[in-house]
Parts: C-alpha cells; sequence; structure tokens
C-alpha cells in the first residue's frame, strides 16, 4: 500500500516537473518569434537540439544491448509525427489565427477527448467525481486563459487548435501504450522521426520556415540566439517530454492529461517572470480551480479502482 502511495507521489512529481517545464516553452519561443523567426523554425529549432541532446543517452542505452521490436517502431513514428511534431506544428499555426488563450483551450481539450475516448472503446463510464473533476478544471483553465476577455474566434485557427487537441491526446496514448520503448528511446526517437516530419513540411512549403541570428530578449535581458534555443531545447523538451512519458507510466493518461493542465499555471508564471505579463485576479482564481479539478478527478480514480478487484500477479 505505502509503495503504491509513493509511486503514485512520484508520478504527480514527475507530471508536475513536465507540466512546468512546459510551461517555460511560450515565452521562450515568443522571444524568437519577436526576432522574425517563423512558428515552423521555432519548432524546428526546438526538436532538432532536444534530438542531438538526447543522443548520447540513446547511445548508452543501445550500447548495453537494448534492442527495438516492430511493436517500438510503430509506436514511435506515431509518436514522433503526431504527439511532437502535429501538436506544435497545429499549436503554432493556431496562435497565428485566434488569441493564444483560445489556442491553448483548444489544445487542452485533449483530457476530455481521452475521456470520451476511453468510453467509447472499453464502454466503461466515468464516474460522477471524474466529471465534475473534469468540469471544475476546464472551468478553470477557461478563468486562466481569460478567454472571454480579448479572445478572437477564426474557424481556420478552430481546425488548428482542435487538430492540436488531437495530437495532444495521441501524446498521451502513446506514452502509456505497452509497446512503448523505454522513455528515454521514445523521447530521442520521436524526436528525430518529428524533425524529419518538419523539414518535409518547410522543404514542401506548406508552411514558412524561417530562422534568424539577431539578439533575443528572455526577462528583459539580451541573450545570443542560441540562448533561448538551448533551454527551449533542453529544459522545456529534452526534460519536459522524458518526464512527461514516465508520469503517464506511473498515473495513466486520465489522471497524467489533467495534471498536464498545470501547464497552464506555469506558463503565465513563466510570463509574468520573464516578459512582465502579470497574471490577473481571476487568473489566480481560475488557478486553483485547476488544481482543485486535477485533485477531484484524482479522487475518482481511486473510487474506480477500489471498485474493482485487484489484478493477479503473475509469476
Amino acid at each position: 500500500m505505502y509503495e503504491g502511495q509513493s509511486r503514485a507521489r512520484a508520478g504527480l512529481a514527475f507530471a508536475v516537473v513536465s507540466a512546468g517545464t512546459f510551461g517555460l516553452a511560450g515565452p521562450l519561443g515568443k522571444s524568437l518569434l519577436d526576432t522574425g523567426w517563423s512558428p515552423l523554425g521555432v519548432v524546428l529549432a526546438r526538436i532538432s537540439g532536444a534530438a542531438v541532446l538526447l543522443a548520447l543517452p540513446l547511445v548508452g542505452i543501445l550500447a548495453r544491448g537494448w534492442r527495438p521490436q516492430r511493436a517500438h517502431v510503430r509506436t514511435t513514428l506515431l509518436y514522433g509525427a503526431a504527439a511532437v511534431a502535429g501538436a506544435q506544428v497545429c499549436f503554432f499555426n493556431a496562435v497565428e489565427h485566434l488569441s493564444v488563450g483560445v489556442a491553448l483551450l483548444l489544445e487542452y481539450l485533449a483530457p476530455v477527448l481521452l475521456l470520451g475516448w476511453t468510453w467509447l472503446r472499453t464502454g466503461l463510464s466515468p464516474t460522477r467525481i471524474t466529471v465534475a473533476g473534469a468540469a471544475l478544471a476546464l472551468g478553470g483553465l477557461t478563468l486562466v486563459l481569460d478567454v472571454l476577455g480579448d479572445a478572437r474566434v477564426d474557424p481556420v485557427g478552430v481546425i488548428w487548435g482542435l487538430g492540436a487537441a488531437v495530437c495532444l491526446s495521441v501524446f498521451y496514448q502513446t506514452s502509456a501504450s505497452d509497446d512503448a520503448p523505454p522513455p528515454v528511446v521514445l523521447a530521442a526517437c520521436g524526436m528525430l522521426v518529428a524533425t524529419v516530419v518538419v523539414l518535409l513540411v518547410g522543404a514542401a512549403g506548406i508552411l514558412p520556415l524561417d530562422v534568424g541570428a539577431a539578439a533575443a530578449s528572455v526577462g528583459g535581458v539580451a541573450m545570443p540566439w542560441w540562448a533561448p534555443v538551448l533551454l527551449l531545447a533542453g529544459v522545456s523538451t529534452v526534460v519536459a517530454y522524458s518526464t512527461g512519458i514516465v508520469a503517464i507510466g506511473i498515473l495513466g493518461t486520465r489522471v497524467a492529461s489533467f495534471v498536464g493542465l498545470t501547464e497552464v499555471l506555469f506558463a503565465v508564471l513563466a510570463a509574468w517572470w520573464l516578459v512582465a505579463e502579470r497574471p490577473s485576479l481571476t487568473q489566480a482564481v481560475g488557478g486553483l480551480l485547476v488544481l482543485a479539478g486535477i485533485a477531484v478527478v484524482r479522487a475518482g480514480q481511486r473510487v474506480l479502482s477500489t471498485d474493482r478487484p485487484e489484478p493477479v500477479p503473475v509469476g
């Protein structure tokens, strides 16, 4: 029992670290966009840099004798193409047509999509506690993003935002799959696949691929362009994706996806710190509601698990 509780606490810690490091991506990416980079250029720098940083631990795992299976290859291709490349490209293009708040809200419909998908796939409806927690978290998210303020809606942006939500759902599903390779392998190879996908999109002229060498401003400090790229690739990608995969493996897709909503809270705090965007009282109240909703969803999962017989260990 205590071992299970300790494992759950570790999973929550990994999920919070993942959300926090993901939350830094917005301000860091914005510092590059302000100097003339295109969204696709920022995505390429982020994932290709992460692929380079993850190459060494990947080589170490292969040197110890680990070899992929056929199922690992399929999962990794789906993860890299949809969960990494697709999610980021869809989100940044949604931001071009919508306010950041609306784009984020659309992307973070992913937990709701996962609840519905699980219901359809297994026939097991979520508990009332889980539904209440989901509604509370999404209501709080609406306040955090202040979508009723200066929000603007464009159908093209809505399509991109919903695409980001679907791709984010794929991230949670593939990370929790029994066919997924070890977390570092999945993250490293997924970044390689995503880099190839983004390069193909840029080479085909589907989206503009622009980068620059001008100094960027992060937190009021002028930095060479490679500094925010390194932070974006190392902290907001390598750490974020790796800890997120581990968290999903421990907590499951349902709880991990709702804990992932705290990324928005961290993004608001990071924007306050790095680009002087101070959160309002409404956003603070919304943040508390998001945290409360996560706690309710977690409680709903515990109720569901106690209603079912424990699996019998094999071997």
